[in-house]
C-alpha cells in the first residue's frame, strides 16, 4: 500500500506549510519569533477564507494534519475544506473539515483507519496521497457561527508524478425519499478510481434496524443494475450482525451516539476505503445505498399502520411466530456522504451547501460537551 520505507529516492524534494511556513520554502520553517513557536495557529473570523497553501508542482501532498478547539456540532461542522488544481476557479474538493477526516455530524471521536486518523478525538490526520500536476491551492472557510482557532501542517513532496487528482464532495437528503437510493457518488468522468467514502446516517424512521440497505456500484454504462452489489450496510462497513463503534484499518464506525439501552442510535457515522479491492473506472461511476430496515410488528394493527409509510421490502415479512410479522421495510433517514475519487483530470464538484450540512445535528440532551470545550468558548 505504501511505498518501501527503506527507498531513499533524492529526486522527491520534502517540504511542508504552516503559518510558520506558508509558501514551505526551504529554510523558512519556524522563523517567526525568533524561530521559538511564534506563529503555530491563527484565528478565523466568521465566514473568513484563508488560503493555507498554494504549492507550485508537480507534487504530492502526503500527508494533513489539522485540530481546532472542542465545540459543539455546529461550530466544529463549520469549518470547510476547498482543495483548486491547476488553476481552476472551482474547487475539486468542497466538504466540511471533520467530514474529510472521516467524521460526520460535527462530532470528533477517537479512530484510526489505514488512511486517517483522529488521536484522540482531537489530531485529525490524513494519509490520502493528493498528486497534482501544476498547482494546488488548499483554502479553509469558517461557516461557523464564532471564530475559530486554527493549527495545521500540510506535508508534501516536489517531483513528477502521473495524473491523478483526488476529487471530494459533501451530499445530503435530509430526509431521503422512499424507495430512492442515496447517491454517495456521481458525475466524475474517468478514467478514475473510487477510493471510498464516509457516510453519516441520523435515524428519523421507526424500526428495530435501519441498515439492511445495500450499496450499489455502477460503473461504465451500468444502467438499471449496478456490477458489485453488497449485501448490506453493516456488511459494507465491514461488519456483521448489526452496527456499533468500532474502527478498523479499511472500514469501521467510529461514531455511535445513542442513549443508554436503544436498539438504534440517533447518529451514525461509518467509512470503508477501497485500498486492496480497487474500484476503478473507464468512463463514469455512480455510488448508492439503499434505505431499508428491519421491524418486528406485534399486532396486525401494527402492521397496517407501519406498512402505510414504510412498504415491505425485497420478498416481504414473515407472519407468524411470537409476533403478527416480521421483516424487512423501505425507510427514510437523513443520510449524508463524502466521496473520495482519483481522476486522470481535476474537475469541478458541486460546492458545499454549507446550510444542508449544519441543519439537524445540534447535540442531544444527553450528550455532555467534550473535554477541553469550555477553554476557548
Amino acid at each position: 500500500m505504501w511505498a518501501d520505507p527503506s527507498l531513499i529516492d533524492t529526486s522527491l524534494d520534502s517540504r511542508a506549510v504552516t503559518f510558520e511556513n506558508p509558501t514551505g520554502a526551504r529554510g523558512a520553517g519556524g522563523t517567526a519569533a525568533g524561530g521559538r513557536k511564534g506563529a503555530p495557529a491563527r484565528l478565523i473570523d466568521v465566514g473568513e477564507r484563508v488560503t493555507l497553501a498554494d504549492i507550485e508542482g508537480p507534487g504530492t501532498v502526503r500527508h494533513i494534519w489539522m485540530t481546532f478547539p472542542p465545540a459543539p456540532p455546529l461550530v466544529m461542522r463549520g469549518l470547510t475544506l476547498e482543495v483548486f488544481y491547476d488553476g481552476a476557479a472551482e474547487p475539486s474538493v468542497s466538504v466540511p473539515v471533520l467530514d474529510f477526516f472521516g467524521l460526520p455530524h460535527g462530532r470528533p471521536v477517537p479512530y484510526a483507519s489505514a488512511l486517517t486518523t483522529a488521536q484522540e478525538g482531537r489530531g485529525f490526520n490524513t494519509f490520502v496521497p493528493m498528486p497534482f500536476v501544476q498547482r494546488a491551492r488548499f483554502e479553509i472557510v469558517n461557516a461557523s457561527p464564532r471564530r475559530q482557532m486554527l493549527f495545521f501542517q500540510i506535508d508534501y513532496t516536489l517531483g513528477d508524478v502521473e495524473p491523478s487528482y483526488l476529487h471530494a464532495s459533501f451530499r445530503r437528503e435530509n430526509p431521503t425519499t422512499l424507495m430512492r437510493d442515496f447517491v454517495i457518488s456521481d458525475g466524475l468522468a474517468g478514467p478514475g478510481r473510487f477510493l471510498g467514502c464516509v457516510v453519516g446516517l441520523r435515524t428519523i424512521d421507526d424500526g428495530v434496524w435501519y441498515g439492511e440497505g445495500e450499496v450499489k456500484v455502477f460503473r461504465d454504462g451500468d444502467t438499471t443494475n449496478p456490477t458489485i452489489c453488497g449485501t448490506g450496510l453493516e456488511d459494507y462497513a465491514g461488519s456483521a450482525w448489526g452496527l456499533g463503534p468500532h474502527a478498523a484499518p479499511f472500514a469501521g464506525t467510529p461514531l455511535d451516539v445513542r442513549r443508554e439501552h436503544a436498539l438504534m442510535p440517533d447518529f451514525v457515522g461509518f467509512y470503508r476505503w477501497h485500498v486492496p479491492d480497487p474500484i476503478v473506472f473507464t468512463d463514469d461511476l455512480r455510488v448508492t445505498i439503499q434505505q431499508i430496515g428491519y421491524q418486528s410488528l406485534a399486532t396486525e394493527d401494527d402492521f397496517r399502520r407501519y406498512t402505510k409509510t414504510n412498504p415491505p421490502a425485497g420478498t416481504g415479512p414473515t407472519f407468524g411466530g411470537r409476533v403478527h410479522a416480521h421483516g424487512i421495510f423501505e425507510r427514510r433517514d437523513d443520510y449524508c456522504a463524502v466521496d473520495f475519487v482519483y481522476c486522470r483530470a481535476p474537475q469541478a464538484v458541486t460546492p458545499l451547501d454549507i446550510a444542508s450540512a449544519l441543519a439537524d445535528i445540534d447535540r442531544t440532551e444527553y450528550e455532555s460537551a467534550l473535554p477541553f470545550e469550555g477553554l476557548w468558548s
